[in-house]
């Protein structure tokens, strides 16, 4: 290992003495950064893609930060500007934010959430905390030189985005900047989600936002609808799909990894791809969630790793009984606490300074609303949100143990060492064959015996059914807890984790870890941290079938991973497809009533539909019509009254199944699909690439993939108007695609694609070059070593700068 990096760090060298002067352009100029003694060799491959190399960890965060900044200076200082809480005071605090660093939905929250993070210095004493409680020295190390990196890229261009170009917001970072916006990520599936409902608190009878109805009694069914929108995979900005093969089902013997995340097309929670070096320390590739100083996502030459979102619920309620006297003080056995008070100030653009008071308790921020959940504060009653990540700022150091692990045993250490990662699932392969599934998550500590115990009315109706736990905060005895092997109090442990070692496959597509493996399901954990033997989403269901079936032929390579990422198989076609087109050709008359009362002719849906191919490839003929008609349908029709051979636990992959065209929203459904698309001037069997696309710099370019309820491995989340064509952007999907196996060499063997490209900047050559690839099917070979570095065409020049 240490000869090959030495070799890599020579290659770079050399190039050095050969490369001529290059004009400094934001992307296209590969240049040696230096300022504040810290220096990083940069090298650009095919797309855009830099080769790291610092001799040590500050360096190696300059580096990585002068690239970011190269790529998205926009999106990032847009980042920086929300975790400083100044969105108001330069956007206006009546704009949104992206929702990128939190689900806030206006400024004025996100810059209230925020400044009050800063005023109390919580990153700050997560910072100050002694590893492995805190970060550790090198991740510490890693955001210094990532700050000094930015700020270096900053100094030296002129930006050309028109997003940011001469914008006032556009400032150096701090690295406390960047600390800050790791928590927010690490807070994202926690606080983040009620930055609202925390912003908004106010005690009663003091002028506040008007509380809505109680959520209790008859409102519990409502109550829980209200916790599955906020919480459900379905329409969700984040998902992913990830599988590992075992040697035992390869070609040679070795482990494959097919990474597929799901994440916003645009915006701060991009991915960025990159490889990343220390020689004889470190040597990663991957991506990397915009503003990271470590690979989120990737591989080194053993060991390769992804994430899916989990279904860990990472939040629970405490309810609060007030002292009758005072809504701002709170019984604990009796023994009256006083709520601390948070005062921020936050200026606003064109008018005056806004002061507002956040009010927290020995549990957590007392909120008033959690998503469309009303959390009533009344004389009586209020409610505290417990986030366990709001303590923890480890995420980094699991990310870097991950790229210097020698195998998925190695992960699997990183992962009971660092417990960082705040809401999503592991899934690894390594070079020995080996394979890796853990829900390995901060979640807070709630035993089913916990909330048995301790739970409120709310509570009762919601954790069974979602995982959300509401506990009675008035007594002591309903305290969380510490597990002896947990590295903060009030979270499960290491052990408590559903974990699956050398399967034939793991695999993951957002649902709980029960099915990581059909044959070999995880059981026996607390309802916290998901559902057992309850039904699977389409996408779930149609990955098992895939990869249980690959796994089974076995032989596998690479490619078979590639072929996976694009068969755009849409399992909602396979079950429904037929049925539908034979219920349409038993319509009476070829017409069924639309939900407007309308008569429309849809016999010739009929026939698009039954020659479909059930698949959302670019050329596929009737897929369009079909995901109308679907979204439609499931809409109007509840899952349980969708199918007519129901949920059967002993075969979760078949069932439930055969559609009920018979059910009351079918007809419209197939009624509304065919008008629209017929309003829109869009023919019913048209190729659904000429109608599901995006646009850049004036080029159209056709997408494949199809939506979440589609249940299509290859997501695609478009934004619907018709007027445009169709689905005329992309609001999510497939993100940062890795296909990683090995081959006994030092030199793993892996495809990637970046769907959306390396750069936001449509000056940048690197602004839409991957999505061409993706439109057609294709991936990036990557170069690991040196000597593949070295061979790629139009290599771009360094210059050392000591």
């Amino acid at each position: 290992m240490r000869n090959r990096l030495r070799a890599l760090v020579l290659a770079g060298v050399a190039l050095v003495a050969a490369a001529a002067p290059l004009p400094p352009r934001p992307v296209a100029a590969a240049t040696h950064p230096s300022g504040g003694g810290l220096t990083a060799t940069i090298r650009y491959t095919e797309y855009g893609i830099p080769h790291i190399v610092a001799k040590d960890y500050p360096g190696l965060g300059f580096g990585e930060g002068w690239a970011q900044a190269a790529d998205q200076a926009c999106t990032l200082a847009d980042g920086f500007v929300t975790v400083r809480g100044e969105r108001s005071r330069h956007f206006g605090a009546d704009a949104a934010p992206d929702q990128s660093l939190s689900a806030a939905t206006g400024n004025l929250a996100s810059d209230l959430y925020f400044a009050g993070v800063r005023r109390a210095g919580t990153v700050e004493k997560l910072l100050r905390q002694p590893a492995p409680a805190g970060p550790s020295t090198a991740v510490k190390e890693l955001m210094r030189g990532w700050a000094a990196g930015y700020n270096a890229w900053l100094r030296q261009h002129h930006i050309k985005d028109p997003a940011c170009a001469g914008a006032s917001w556009v400032r150096p970072v701090s690295t406390l900047d960047v600390a800050r916006r790791a928590f927010a990520l690490a807070v994202l599936g926690g606080q983040g989600r009620v930055v609202d409902g925390i912003t908004a608190a106010a005690p009663p009878g003091t002028g506040g936002p008007a509380r809505r109805a109680s959520p209790h009694g008859a409102a519990g069914r409502a109550a829980v609808d209200a916790v599955r929108t906020l919480f459900s995979q379905d329409g969700s900005d984040m998902g992913s799909n990830a599988v590992a093969f075992h040697g035992s089902t390869t070609a040679n013997g070795r482990g494959l990894l097919l990474g597929n995340p799901h994440y916003p097309w645009s915006g701060g929670r991009r991915f960025w791809q990159s490889q990343v070096t220390i020689p004889g320390e470190l040597d990663a590739a991957g991506g990397s969630l915009l503003g990271s100083v470590t690979l989120s996502i990737g591989h080194n030459a053993k060991a390769a790793w992804s994430h899916t979102v989990a279904t860990g619920m990472t939040l629970n309620l405490h309810q609060l009984t007030l002292d009758p006297s005072d809504p701002t003080v709170y019984l604990v056995d009796g023994v009256p606490e006083r709520m601390t008070r948070r005062t921020v100030t936050v200026p606003v653009k064109d008018g005056p300074a806004v002061t507002r008071t956040q009010w927290w308790t020995r549990y957590g921020p007392v909120a008033t609303s959690l998503g469309q959940l009303p959390l009533p504060w009344n004389g009586s009653t209020a409610y505290a949100v417990n986030d366990p990540n709001a303590v923890n700022l480890r995420a980094s150091d699991t990310a870097l143990g991950f790229s210097r692990a020698t195998g998925v045993d190695g992960i699997a250490r990183v992962l009971r060492r660092t417990q960082g990662l705040p809401w999503t699932n592991t899934v690894a392969a390594d070079a020995a064959g080996h394979t890796l599934f853990s829900q390995s998550q901060v979640l807070p500590r709630i035993t089913d015996d916990l909330a048995s115990r301790c739970s409120t009315a709310l509570g009762r109706t919601t954790y069974p059914s979602t995982g959300l736990a509401v506990l009675d905060g008035s007594r002591s005895d309903c305290a969380l807890g510490r597990d002896a092997d947990a590295l903060q109090p009030g979270v499960f442990g290491p052990s408590a984790m559903p974990t699956l070692k050398n399967a034939p496959y793991a695999e993951n597509s957002n649902d709980s870890a029960w099915l990581a493996h059909t044959d070999r399901p995880l059981t026996g954990y607390p309802r916290v941290f998901g559902p057992v033997a309850t039904p699977r989403t389409l996408r779930t269901r149609g990955a098992l079938e895939d990869v249980s079936a690959m796994a089974a032929r076995g032989g596998l390579t690479l490619g078979d991973l590639r072929r996976q990422q694009f068969a755009q198989r849409s399992p909602a076609g396979a079950l429904a497809a037929a049925d539908t087109a034979r219920a349409c050709a038993a319509l009476p008359g070829g017409t069924a009533t639309s939900s407007n009362g309308t008569e429309v002719d849809v016999s010739g849906a009929c026939r698009v539909i039954g020659e479909w191919d059930r698949t959302a490839r670019a050329g596929s003929k009737g897929a369009l019509l079909f995901d109308r008609f679907w979204r439609g349908l499931t809409a109007k029709v509840p899952a349980a009254a969708l199918w007519r051979t129901p949920f059967d636990p002993a075969d979760p992959v078949h069932t439930p199944r055969t559609l009920d065209t018979g059910a009351a929203g079918f007809a419209p459904a197939l009624a509304d699909a065919v008008a629209e698309l017929r309003a829109a001037g869009i023919p019913q069997d048209a190729p659904l690439g000429r109608h599901q696309f995006v646009v850049r710099n004036g080029k159209r370019i056709p997408v494949s993939g199809g939506t979440e309820g589609l249940g299509i491995w290859n997501k695609t989340e478009g934004k619907w108007d018709p007027a445009a064509g169709g689905y005329d952007e992309v609001i999510t999907g497939s993100s940062y695609i890795q296909a990683v196996g090995f081959d006994g060499s030092r030199c793993p063997v892996a495809r990637t694609l970046l769907t959306y490209s390396q750069s936001s900047d449509p000056s940048s050559a690197h602004y839409s070059d991957q999505t061409e690839l993706y439109a057609a099917g294709r991936m990036v070979r990557e170069r690991f070593c040196a000597k593949d570095i070295a061979a790629a065409p139009g290599l771009r020049g360094v210059h050392v700068r000591p």
